[in-house]
């Protein structure tokens, strides 16, 4: 229970870059099929070893109580012993880390399977990863198979070498009755002993099998637990001191600043030399080609990725002054990915704010313009959504998203493409009731939307990593660039539908 707590709450401490180059089934596989080796490890396994050593020393004291002539003889197959254990522990451990991780495989196909179930049917793709599947299995069912073979040879192999043990006593013991040098009496009782360490033999077959997976398994499990977060508070703000840190009851204004900012993502530079100031309580819009890094520019901000230190700068701070938990709350972020929780659309509203009253989760329901929607619903806000918001279309989940974001009334909004989905009568509804709410609060949003961008105070150009053109919505006509050309194109496939 503790360990299953630990791992959960190590997981979540973890920074979103671990998720990224992780499979999500690989981490399931882990987290269940591994911890629950490692529970019989230190359960059944512990206590089944603990019960072998007291039957073993036990007898061992009474055997040679009687002869400890015959019971050296007795214990002549023990380096025989040693060395099949250490030849079957290995064996075993190498085959079952190679079962876990052929698992591990399979938990992330079943995952990824479920998660692209609209893909693989869209491609007619159900067979072939049928097949897929089935390949895999058999792998894995080869592969424990091969394991259930070295168990098959494990017990025997002991149990042999028990029996050896009791006829060289039973072969030595009743020389040694014949000859005078020990009573009847005695013979029989070593030989009751001796068989008494039948069920230890037996025992330490099975707590050699439990004893390898559970090593293998908490060997995988701390492949996870020795990971650190590339991000977290500095070391003045977790001991709680020190001239960086800032009170939590000190407001954010919300000025956000970058300076001389180049960041690389695994050694692929994405963002060059970018210097940019958002005065607090105004309103900025990022457009430029996909790829510019518009998404990686604003995960920075909530600190998603980590640049520079002095790079991003929140008030005139650097953002690494405030604690995750403060800047965090500051922020609100809505991705280009919406994540809704297979919960009601009440609990995905109000997610990230325990406190929110109902009254409070209508307002930023009508704020995203999901409000009419939701009241449409059998259930209305007691609505569950089901897995990742499947019941929803496109554009109701990210308006639900936008209404978790803004009911937590951020001092900084980042809509990263998150109107993509809606029409532009949805749209444009939807700005105009985020001018009133965030008035006085800075608002950051990326789209590829002229439509979107064209009030916003200022609108930035990024292409390749770099800021080519800013100023507004006039201002950048009037430059005849890119933001002129994105301009003119769409205009034109408005003229063309209308048509």
């Amino acid at each position: 229970f503790d360990l299953r707590n630990d791992l959960f709450q190590h997981l979540e401490s973890l920074s979103y870059s671990y998720y990224q180059r992780t499979r999500t089934g690989d981490v399931m596989a882990r987290a269940t099929n591994d911890l629950n080796a490692v529970r019989m490890l230190l359960g059944p396994a512990i206590m089944y070893s603990a019960n072998t050593l007291v039957f073993t020393a036990g007898a061992l004291f009474f055997m040679l109580a009687i002869s400890p002539k015959l019971t050296l003889y007795a214990f002549l197959p023990l380096p025989v012993v040693s060395i099949v254990v250490q030849y079957f522990g290995k064996q075993i451990h190498e085959r079952f880390e190679r079962i876990q991780a052929m698992f591990s495989d399979i938990s992330a196909r079943v995952q990824e399977n479920f998660s692209g179930a609209r893909v693989i049917r869209a491609y007619v793709q159900e067979q072939a990863e049928i097949n897929a599947f089935e390949s895999a299995n058999r792998e894995y069912i080869a592969r424990s198979l091969r394991l259930v073979r070295l168990m098959g040879m494990l017990w025997p192999t002991l149990e042999f070498l028990l029996g050896l043990a009791i006829v060289l006593a039973f072969w030595l013991g009743a020389r040694e009755v014949l000859l005078g040098r020990m009573t009847l009496g005695g013979y029989v009782a070593f030989l009751q002993y001796l068989a008494q360490l039948t069920w230890p033999v037996i025992a330490l077959g099975w707590v050699i099998n439990i004893f390898q997976r559970g090593t293998a398994s908490m060997a995988r499990i701390n492949e996870i637990l020795v990971e650190r977060p590339d991000i977290h508070d500095s070391a003045e703000l977790q001991a709680g001191s020190g001239s960086a840190e800032i009170p939590l009851s000190q407001p954010i204004q919300g000025t956000v600043e970058f300076r001389n900012l180049n960041f690389d993502y695994h050694g692929t530079p994405v963002l060059h030399d970018v210097n940019l100031r958002i005065p607090a309580g105004t309103s900025l819009a990022v457009v430029g080609p996909t790829g510019s890094g518009k998404t990686t520019l604003v995960s920075l901000i909530p600190r998603i990725y980590d640049a520079a230190p002095g790079a991003v700068l929140i008030d005139g701070r650097a953002i690494r002054e405030y604690s995750l938990e403060q800047l965090r709350r500051n922020v609100g972020f809505v991705p280009q990915e919406t994540f809704l929780f297979s919960d009601t659309v009440r609990e995905n509203i109000a997610f990230g704010r325990d406190d929110a009253s109902d009254e409070q989760v209508r307002q930023a329901a009508e704020a995203a313009d999901i409000a009419a929607d939701i009241e449409s619903f059998p259930e209305q806000y007691e609505t569950v959504v089901g897995e990742r918001g499947i019941t929803l279309s496109g554009g109701q989940k990210q308006r639900t998203a936008i209404a978790r974001a803004i009911i937590r009334d951020p001092r900084i909004l980042i809509l990263d493409d998150a109107l993509s989905s809606v029409d532009t009568h949805t749209e444009d509804k939807i700005l105009n009731h985020l001018r009133d709410l965030m008035r006085g609060r800075t608002t950051i949003f990326i789209s590829h939307r002229v439509s979107t961008v064209r009030n916003a105070d200022r609108i930035a150009v990024l292409r390749s990593g770099r800021i080519v053109e800013i100023g507004t919505h006039d201002e950048l006509i009037a430059l005849d660039g890119y933001y002129t050309d994105l301009y003119n194109k769409q205009l034109l496939e408005e003229e063309l539908a209308e048509v």
